[in-house]
């Protein structure tokens, strides 16, 4: 086994090797493991019922079909599924042509290879036409213990500065499926993250209903409100439990849509109460929901005690999710600690 290897300083520097279980499957793309009931493929389960009723609908992959679900539509609908091999570049431009023949393209990749390889060819043939491809992207941020040639940690940042571009982070299993039919409704381009294979349910004993561009309350409370987005609203709502064992009250404001943002929602729960905002998500602090609350409040001129929980803008190490997420402060004892330390400043 090869050692794990840390940047630091332009330097490598070797570490121990993991135990060889986490090294095999903790690296895979799973939050299985936080004990919630979860959901097998809802992406690709939730598109093959749309293509069901709806003939426009089609699938396309860049040999990812498999690790991002769309397998699931390409058993189902073989005649509708297009394999593009390891070429994003002609993934964008094909979903572009058959969007231009008035089907509805739905276009999977990692993450890392949409928004970096592929952007010029977003931006050009489909997001400046306006033309109605959905772009779903499996790895987003941390979900993969790989390293930065896998990690989307910028992806926001990337497809946010996209004009004409809808961006969504979904938080779990019930909102990707619900995610799917509203973008597949909704006219124009749309980036959406996705969190593949077994992927927890959280939202639906809350009564969510997913609305585009709308952020909403999922739990209130008077100390601290948390906005969120992705997967980290199932960790702040953990987080908000456990911090209401030591009797700090927090709310938790879930904003799946990260372009357009809901500024009037955001503002008016932000400015609530006197509460210290903490924004938390699966990417960088650099260009992500964070800065975008944030220009939001400036602009508005409301001034609240504000904080982010993000990755660190650098390239981030390879190893075991469960220990990445400790060490980059996405873990719930990790959010939990860093609030505490906040209400005492």
């Amino acid at each position: 086994m090869i050692p794990s290897m840390s940047r630091r300083k332009g330097k490598y520097t070797p570490r121990k090797a993991p135990d060889h279980k986490l090294a095999t499957s903790a690296m895979i793309a799973s939050l299985d493991a936080e004990g919630r009931s979860t959901i097998d493929a809802p992406f690709g389960h939730a598109l093959t019922d749309l293509a069901k009723r709806r003939e426009d609908i089609v699938g396309l992959s860049a040999d990812l079909s498999k690790y991002t679900d769309l397998h699931v539509f390409a058993n189902a609908h073989p005649d509708r599924f297009y394999q593009m091999g390891m070429a994003e570049a002609l993934l964008m431009s094909a979903a572009a042509g058959l969007a231009r023949e008035g089907f509805v393209p739905f276009a999977t990749t990692y993450a890392v290879f949409a928004s970096r390889r592929a952007y010029d060819f977003i931006c050009m043939a489909i997001a400046e036409e306006s033309l109605p491809v959905k772009i779903c992207c499996a790895l987003p941020g941390l979900t993969t213990g790989y390293g930065p040639s896998h990690q989307a940690t910028e992806d926001l940042a990337i497809m946010r500065g996209m004009p004409n571009l809808t961006v969504i982070d979904p938080c779990d299993a019930t909102e990707i499926a619900q995610a799917t039919q509203a973008i597949a409704d909704t006219p124009g381009p749309v980036y959406m993250r996705l969190l593949r294979g077994k992927v927890p349910d959280v939202l639906g004993e809350y009564g969510y209903r997913f609305e585009l561009g709308k952020a909403k309350t999922i739990i209130d409370g008077s100390d601290v409100l948390f906005i969120s987005t992705g997967f980290m609203t199932m960790r702040t709502l953990d987080a908000a439990a456990a911090l209401a064992r030591d009797n700090v009250s927090c709310g938790v404001l879930h904003v799946p849509t990260i372009k357009p943002l809901d500024t009037q929602t955001v503002l008016a729960e932000a400015q609530k109460g006197g509460r210290l905002v903490v924004t938390a998500e699966n990417h960088s602090v650099t260009g992500g929901l964070g800065e975008a609350v944030a220009a939001a409040l400036m602009r508005s001129g409301a001034f609240v005690p504000f904080r982010q929980i993000g990755l660190p803008d650098e390239f981030l190490d390879a190893g075991a999710l469960p220990t990445l997420h400790d060490q980059y402060g996405l873990s719930v004892d990790s959010i939990v600690s860093r609030v505490k330390t906040w209400l005492e400043d």
